[in-house]
């Protein structure tokens, strides 16, 4: 990034204590994924990281599904925030995240990043659940790239205390 050029205004809030999220890695990496997928520089998004309890909350609530989820995507069309066109919130639950990296053998770090990716295509208008695999391999192509497997890591995965 330029310094001094904002490309993509993000916002990254840590609402949750277990695990140490780097904000400033966040920042860039959204910002690389976004510009990877030719996203203009316009486009804002959050970030926002939760505890489980509050996602399965929201999970149910907004998706009438009563269980801690990963990642919860919020699209905003239409909605300018600061002067930009806003893409929405993806909701992110770390210990939610670990637990489903080390049940199938991954690590959280990279699981942290698929589900970034994962939430930021959703804002983006992709569906998984209705586009024959379209979202599904973009996903894939895009984990596969330099700049994810090289990006600083973006959460200490050692619980606090």
């Amino acid at each position: 990034m330029t310094p001094g050029k904002i490309l993509h205004p993000i916002q990254v809030l840590n609402r949750q204590r277990r695990y140490r999220i780097d904000r400033n890695s966040v920042i860039s990496f959204c910002a690389t994924v976004l510009k990877s997928l030719g996203v203009p520089a316009a486009q804002s998004l959050s970030v926002v990281f939760v505890g489980a309890s509050r996602i399965q909350s929201m999970n149910c609530q907004y998706r009438w599904k009563d269980y801690a989820t990963d990642v919860l995507s919020f699209s905003y069309e239409g909605v300018k925030l600061d002067g930009f066109s806003f893409l929405g919130e993806i909701v992110i639950a770390p210990e939610v995240a670990f637990n489903h990296a080390i049940r199938s053998g991954t690590q959280p770090e990279r699981e942290l990043r698929k589900i970034l990716v994962h939430g930021i295509l959703h804002l983006l208008g992709y569906d998984h659940e209705f586009d024959q695999g379209q979202m599904n391999r973009l996903q894939t192509k895009l984990l596969r790239r330099k700049f994810i497997l090289n990006s600083p890591s973006l959460a200490d995965f050692r619980a606090n205390p």
